[in-house]
């Protein structure tokens, strides 16, 4: 099933893995929209730098940290995704609270790996 995912936290770096992520999301024919802090593209899919409101975001996968998730919180809920994947080094009890309390789900779980084993 597809699954409209935002990569929070994207980049154009090859050695980041938001872009193995987009890479991997891509190859998995999954749609993709993304948000970091500076433009680029990953094969054809544009980095945004603003909080644009997509519309049926189903899963938001973090790659920003806690500290830097905090100004994400509210662009967060306005979007109503299903889900949310914290990724390895991107958990915050903080937000899985927030999760909690506006019925939104939340997993610790690296993207890459469930896509890898077609848990995605």
């Amino acid at each position: 099933m597809k699954k409209k995912t935002l990569v929070l936290g994207a980049s154009a770096n090859p050695n980041r893995y938001s872009y193995l992520a987009i890479q991997q999301l891509i190859v998995n024919k999954q749609k993709i929209k993304a948000i970091g802090r500076k433009e680029g593209e990953v094969n054809g899919v544009k980095i945004n730098t603003t909080k644009k409101i997509f519309k049926d975001i189903h899963t938001i996968t973090l790659y920003l940290n806690k500290i830097n998730q905090v100004e994400f919180y509210d662009y967060i809920l306005d979007l109503k995704p299903k889900r949310v994947l914290f990724n390895p080094g991107t958990e915050n009890v903080e937000l899985e609270i927030v999760l909690s309390e506006n019925n939104i789900s939340f997993e610790r779980a690296c993207t890459l790996v469930l896509l890898g084993i077609d848990e995605y």
